[in-house]
C-alpha cells in the first residue's frame, strides 16, 4: 500500500508541479493587480453631469420602444456619448438603449458612436478604434454577455487604457490599463488558465480547471502523508538527519512539512471557487420579484424628471446617473454623483433622503417569505459575512457600504439577505451553502479574515511568506520530477531461486 502512495504522489507531481508553481506565482500577482474591470466608482467618475435639456421621453414611451414583452430588471438614465440615454437591462437577454430625447431604440452601436463614448470617457486623450470583438483576453467575464459584441478603443492617456464599449447601448463597460494588461499575463491570465478560453478547449475550460485542482489536492495530501511517514521524530537516520533525503529532495520534504497543510488548503479552496458540480447553488432562492412588489413599470414613477433633478440638487447632489427602483410596490429614484454618493427620492411623497427607513426594507423582505419568520439586524460595522475588499480583488468592486440591513429567514436554506439602506438594493442572498463557501473559499483561499484584512501589511507578509513556501515545494518537486524522467530505466533482473541454475545470460 505504501508503495502506491509513493507512485501516485510521484506521477501526479511530475504532471502537476509546474501548474502548482504557476498558481503560486500568479496568485501573488493577483494580490495587487486584479483582472481588468470597470468599477462603479470609475464608471461614475467618467460620466458628465446629467444634461436633460430637451429631455426626456416618458417611461411608458421608453418601455414601449424597448420592444420587450417582459418588464426590465433594471432601468438607468445616463449620459452616453454626450447624449442622455435610457439603459434597460433584461434578465438573460441583451441590454437595450433608448435615446432619452427622441424615444428611439438604438440598433447596434456603430464605430462613430463608440468613439463618441470613448471621447466622453477621456476627453483629453486621443483615441484609436481597434474593431469589434465578441470576446478577447480581457473580456472573459460572463457579466459582459448582455453587452456583446464589444467595440475596442485604445486611449493615448497616461494609463494607456483599452476601452470596451457595448454594441447594445454604447456605454463603456470595461477598461484595462496598460499596467493591468502587462501584469495580468503573469496574473489572472495564468491563474485561471485563460489560455484555454476562446479556443477549441473553451467548452471544457471549467472541467479542466476543476479536475486539475482536484488532482493537485490529492497530490498534496499524499505528499503530506508521505512526508510524515518519512520524518523520524525519535531516532534520526544514519546521517544524523530526521529526513532521509538530501539536496532538492530534502528541501521538498522539509518545505512540505512546514507549508504542506497550507498548500492543501489553497489548492482545495481554489477547487471550491469553481463551484464544482454546482455544490453551492441555492436549491430554492427567494423571490426578488416579491421584494420589488411588482414589475418595474411606469405607473409607480409619476414625478417628472426635471423636477426630480431639481430636488436632488436641493439635497446637495449633482446627479450623473439615475436608477429606477421598486421596493414593496413603491417607486423610488436613486441618484448617483461622481464619487458614488447617493440620494433616494420616494415617489409617494417626493422627499429626498440619504437612507431608506428600515421598516420599509423589512416590509419588502417579509414579502419574499410570506408568513415565514424573519429576523433583521442593522450592521454598523463589518463582520465575517459582510466586509469590504480592495478593488483589485475579484469582488472588490462591489459596494459594501455601512450601515446595512441583514435579514435572516427560517426557510429551508436558512437564507440571509443584505439590503442597502442607501439605495434599497438587494446585495445578494446567502443561504447555508453560500455561507459554507465563505469558509471554504474566501477564508481559506484569500484569508478574508477581518483581523488580518484590517492589519495590513501583516496580511501581505503572511501571504507572501507562505506563497514562497508553496513555490519552494512546487519548484523542487518539478526538479525531482524532471530528474526522474531523465533517469535511464533499469531492467529488473529475474530473481533466482536457491538451488536453481541461473537463467541464460544472467551473471551469477
Amino acid at each position: 500500500m505504501k508503495r502506491y502512495l509513493y507512485l501516485w504522489h510521484r506521477w501526479l507531481g511530475i504532471v502537476l508541479c509546474l501548474f502548482m508553481a504557476m498558481w503560486f506565482i500568479s496568485g501573488v500577482v493577483m494580490m495587487y493587480v486584479g483582472y481588468p474591470k470597470l468599477t462603479p466608482r470609475e464608471h461614475l467618475a467618467h460620466l458628465p453631469v446629467l444634461d436633460l435639456q430637451g429631455c426626456c421621453r416618458s417611461l411608458d414611451e421608453v418601455l414601449a420602444a424597448g420592444g420587450q414583452s417582459d418588464a426590465p430588471s433594471s432601468i438607468r438614465l445616463s449620459m452616453v456619448g454626450g447624449v442622455p440615454r435610457y439603459l434597460l437591462g433584461y434578465a438573460g437577454q441583451p441590454s437595450v438603449a433608448v435615446d432619452a430625447r427622441s424615444g428611439q431604440r438604438l440598433s447596434l452601436v456603430d464605430e462613430a458612436q463608440a468613439m463618441a463614448a470613448a471621447r466622453q470617457f477621456a476627453a483629453d486623450a486621443s483615441a484609436r478604434y481597434q474593431g469589434l470583438v465578441q470576446e478577447d483576453v480581457w473580456t472573459h467575464s460572463r457579466a459582459l454577455d448582455s453587452e456583446r459584441p464589444l467595440h475596442r478603443v485604445s486611449l493615448a492617456d497616461e494609463a494607456q487604457r483599452l476601452l470596451y464599449i457595448s454594441s447594445r447601448t454604447g456605454a463603456v463597460v470595461r477598461d484595462a490599463t496598460g499596467q493591468e494588461r502587462s501584469w495580468n499575463w503573469l496574473g489572472a491570465w495564468l491563474h485561471w488558465l485563460y489560455p484555454l478560453r476562446g479556443g477549441v478547449l473553451s467548452g471544457w475550460w471549467a472541467d479542466i480547471v476543476i479536475y486539475l485542482a482536484l488532482a493537485a489536492t490529492l497530490m498534496a495530501v499524499l505528499g503530506n502523508v508521505i512526508g510524515l511517514l518519512r520524518w523520524r521524530l525519535q531516532r534520526p537516520y544514519r546521517s544524523g538527519s530526521r529526513s532521509p533525503y538530501s539536496g532538492f529532495a530534502r528541501w521538498h520534504h522539509v518545505g512540505g512539512l512546514l507549508c504542506g497543510a497550507l498548500v492543501i488548503s489553497w489548492i482545495f479552496s481554489g477547487l471550491m471557487s469553481m463551484n464544482p458540480w454546482r455544490l453551492f447553488d441555492a436549491a430554492a432562492p427567494l423571490s426578488t420579484a416579491a421584494y420589488q412588489g411588482g414589475e418595474l413599470r411606469s405607473r409607480a414613477f409619476a414625478l417628472a424628471l426635471p423636477e426630480a433633478l431639481r430636488r436632488f440638487e436641493q439635497a446637495g447632489l449633482q446627479a450623473r446617473e439615475l436608477e429606477w427602483r421598486l421596493i414593496a410596490g413603491q417607486g423610488y429614484l436613486v441618484a448617483y454623483d461622481g464619487t458614488g454618493q447617493t440620494r433616494i427620492l420616494a415617489m409617494a411623497d417626493g422627499q429626498v433622503s440619504s437612507q431608506l427607513p428600515q421598516a420599509t426594507l423589512e416590509r419588502a423582505a417579509q414579502a419574499m417569505h410570506g408568513q415565514g419568520q424573519m429576523r433583521s439586524e442593522r450592521l454598523g460595522a463589518y463582520d465575517f459575512y459582510y466586509y469590504r475588499r480592495g478593488e483589485q480583488s475579484m469582488l472588490g468592486h462591489l459596494e459594501q457600504r455601512l450601515p446595512v440591513l441583514r435579514v435572516r429567514f427560517d426557510d429551508p436554506g436558512e437564507t440571509w439577505v443584505h439590503l442597502d439602506l442607501h439605495t434599497g438594493a438587494m446585495l445578494g442572498q446567502m443561504d447555508s451553502g453560500k455561507r459554507t463557501s465563505r469558509w471554504l473559499i474566501a477564508l481559506l483561499h484569500s484569508w478574508d479574515w477581518l483581523p488580518l484584512l484590517e492589519n495590513r501589511p501583516l496580511w501581505d507578509l503572511l501571504m507572501l511568506l507562505f506563497s514562497a513556501g508553496g513555490l519552494l515545494i512546487s519548484l523542487t518537486g518539478a526538479v525531482l520530477g524532471w530528474r526522474r524522467l531523465r533517469r535511464p530505466r533499469r531492467v529488473r533482473r529475474p530473481q533466482r531461486h536457491p538451488g536453481l541454475a541461473a537463467p541464460v545470460g544472467d551473471v551469477p
